[in-house]
Order: structure tokens, then sequence, then C-alpha cells
């Protein structure tokens, strides 16, 4: 069983975005683990495991605008069904 069921991944495209606050961000405020938010003032990357994938995606988008959006049940991955 897993504790967080959906990789979530997105592109986050914006103005003076900064990843640590982000990172920082997501880690106080939203419940998962395996985080990465990695890139530049215009353009982040987020990868996170969480249970409610929505979320992730409203934030991203109070940033920016949000595309190449992945996400994946990991759960249904592990019992070799299509996530």
């Amino acid at each position: 069983m897993l504790d967080y069921r959906y990789d979530t991944q997105l592109l986050i495209e914006g103005e003076n975005l900064d990843e640590d606050e982000i990172n920082d961000y997501i880690t106080e405020h939203f419940d998962g683990d395996c985080l990465l938010a990695v890139g530049d003032e215009e353009l982040i990357k987020i990868h996170f495991h969480t249970n409610e994938p929505w979320k992730i995606l409203e934030y991203g988008r109070s940033l920016g605008e949000i595309y190449d959006i992945v996400v994946e049940d990991m759960d249904r991955q592990s019992r070799g069904l299509k996530g």
C-alpha cells in the first residue's frame, strides 16, 4: 500500500519564480513526498507524490501558466495496470 497514490508532474512558466520558495510552500502546505522543484525564474518543474494532485495543479496555476501535466496513479501501476 502506497502512502501517496499520485505521481504529479508539471511545468510552471511565469516570472520571478523561486524554486526554494515553491519547494518550501509545497512542503509546508501539502501532504506528500518525493518533492522536486527545480528550474529558474521563468520555468519550474514540479514532481510530487500526493493523494491530492489537484491542489498542486491549483497552486502551480496561481504562479503562472502550467503545462506538460502528468498525473499517474502509482497504485494502479503497482497492480500491473495502466496508471
